[in-house]
């Protein structure tokens, strides 16, 4: 056979004569295709070697939905494999399924909003329904059947955490042991589909955590694949020195070996290709681009493979969104490929969620810094503002030695007024700070304890505490300008005019052109009691609207200790303003005005 007559691709390749098969086993002495279409003989159908380890067959015989693996004959013996590149399994040490790649996208063209526009929504497949809705639940389609909850509370973009086969039934998903076939108990492949055309014909963007920093350690077929290895590591897939060394287990990928750097490649491009995500947010990129997560030893291929996916990405799909999970406060992995970045669209902050987390939870008031709040606002990493993903609650921020914001605020009582009124001060930074403002699943409900990927949401909660959810929604209005009047929410500019760490009152002003419908003030109470007469200086002079109240008695019956209202600023210079107004304010109370 002609290289013009064979197919292209990796893995198995379904087309009209058959289904091709092509492998890289650079070690093996000899490779065949055995499956339910030749009685898992390794006889019938051998693979003819290729340049460079690859090999390669076209067998007639094979149809979309037979399983099969590869026999490898090496020096170690022969050895079963599932195929690298499988977009379906029958499980994580099962066969590989000969996918079809055809799906009825319905003419989807669905456009990411534009990034200052973005409201993420943070969810785990299997946890994010009620075990007893259905006998979907944790799967794709129990999460679709929520996607109206979603909608209806505002957010536009849902971050789905990772799911490629794993090992086991239940995971958070971050030990992946097939990046290229869709988990099972989640209900595979085609429900993944189904679940992302669904969600844009809600208008809400997906995007898809990926694993690249590890990979396995558990069920994990790629270890010593052809049988060759190094120093007893993993073999062709991996470093085989010191480098192979993470957190997790000896199984960082090989990034200076270019089949290595093709396989991450190829993963992000069959999500972005036939799964229509809308973004891809990467774990843990400091064990990418280093070794240990220091500056001081670092991967600098794992860094040029960060800057070769970024910038084809931006080529092949301009405004999908990339995003790391680095959290060492590292300003060149969102600056652009040819200034020397990574290109990704935004990265999570740090320098956002631990200060402001450290500030809610504190159970004493003189302990609050309202100088570390002030930094958390306005922290910049480059000269975007939306360059990071600002948030209070996340999946490592509610595990890993954490809890959910209203436990750690008071454990006895996380529903009770002190956990009600703090972590809500805390979600409406996230939401008037700049940044990509980001939730956690059941945080607009006051879901309580600790993230388990063992225990479903407690959607009971979504009505007890309705009001809780109305006050998310609202923010979340305001944040998208969906009544006019807040478009300064979405602006490049803020600037914290008023800080009195005595009352522990703190101001700032969000604007992007400014003037009215754009110029934003937001007023914070950090004390445990109402400030009434409390003068704060405003950008122009006449009526500021009162946009929002998180004290309102609408939120939670026993909110609106203190009630306030629309204010007007006079002439009169005060906090660097020309004028200013006299307010009241509720305890741990948030103001949000605007012309």
């Amino acid at each position: 056979m002609s290289d013009k007559t064979k197919i292209k691709g990796m893995g198995a390749i379904p087309h009209g004569g058959g289904v091709a098969f092509r492998l890289w086993a650079p070690h093996a002495e000899r490779v065949s295709v055995i499956g339910s279409f030749n009685g898992w003989d390794g006889d019938k159908h051998p693979l003819q070697g290729e340049e460079n380890g690859y090999w390669y067959a076209d067998v007639p015989e094979a149809r979309i939905g037979d399983q099969y693996k590869f026999l490898l004959t090496t020096d170690k013996g022969e050895l079963s494999r599932i195929d690298p590149y499988a977009r379906e399994v029958t499980g994580s040490v099962g066969n590989a399924i000969v996918h079809d790649p055809s799906f009825d996208w319905g003419g989807d063209d669905f456009k990411l909003a534009p990034w200052n526009e973005l409201v993420i929504y943070e969810l785990h497949v299997g946890t994010f329904n009620d075990q007893e809705d259905d006998n979907r639940s944790g799967q794709f389609a129990s999460v679709s059947a929520r996607l109206g909850h979603l909608k209806k509370l505002g957010v536009n973009a849902i971050q789905i955490m990772p799911v490629g086969e794993f090992a086991g039934e239940r995971s958070w998903g971050y030990n992946p042991a097939h990046i290229f076939s869709v988990e099972l108990t989640y209900g595979g492949p085609l429900a993944f589909k189904r679940f992302v055309k669904r969600a844009h014909q809600q208008g809400i963007a997906v995007i898809l955590d990926v694993v690249y920093n590890h990979l396995g350690p558990n069920d994990l077929d790629l270890w010593q694949f052809d049988g060759w290895s190094e120093n007893s590591r993993g073999g062709i897939y991996f470093y085989n020195n010191e480098r192979a060394i993470t957190p997790w287990g000896e199984t960082r990928p090989d990034y200076g070996r270019g089949e290595v750097r093709q396989y991450l490649f190829d993963n992000v491009m069959m999500w972005l290709e036939e799964y229509h995500v809308d973004g891809i947010r990467f774990d843990c990129t400091q064990f990418i681009r280093t070794v240990d997560g220091s500056r001081d030893h670092d991967i600098p291929e794992g860094w040029s493979l960060l800057q070769w996916i970024n910038s084809q990405i931006s080529q092949k799909y301009p405004g999908r969104i990339t995003i790391a999970e680095d959290l060492q406060n590292y300003k060149w992995l969102t600056r652009d490929v040819g200034a020397g970045g990574a290109g990704f669209g935004s990265q999570w902050d740090a320098m956002f969620v631990h200060p402001i987390r450290q500030a809610v939870v504190t159970p004493q008031d003189e302990q609050r810094s309202l100088s570390a709040i002030r930094d958390a606002i306005c922290y910049r990493y480059n000269d975007d503002a939306f360059d990071r993903v600002i948030y209070s609650e996340s999946h490592d921020e509610v595990a890993n030695g954490h809890e959910r914001v209203p436990q750690e605020i008071n454990p006895n009582d996380s529903k009770g007024w002190y956990a009600r009124k703090r972590s809500t001060l805390a979600a409406a930074m996230v939401f008037t700070a700049p940044g990509i403002p980001m939730l956690f699943q059941g945080q607009e409900f006051l879901e309580g304890e600790w993230f388990r990927d063992t225990v479903p949401l407690d959607w009971d909660q979504n009505e007890e505490f309705h009001g809780i959810v109305r006050l998310y929604r609202d923010l979340i209005r305001l944040r998208l300008n969906r009544d006019s009047g807040t478009a300064g929410l979405s602006g490049q500019f803020t600037q914290v005019h008023h800080l009195n760490d005595e009352s522990k009152i703190i101001a700032f002003h969000r604007w992007d052109t400014g003037g009215p419908s754009d110029d934003v003030v937001i007023v914070a109470n950090f004390f445990n009691a109402p400030r009434d007469g409390y003068i704060v200086g405003f950008p122009a002079a006449g009526s500021w609207k009162l946009r929002f109240n998180s004290d309102w008695n609408g939120y939670s019956n026993d909110f609106l200790s203190h009630p306030s209202s629309d204010v007007v600023a006079e002439t009169g210079e005060y906090d660097g303003f020309p004028f200013h107004a006299t307010l009241s304010i509720g305890p741990y109370s948030v103001l949000i005005f605007s012309q």
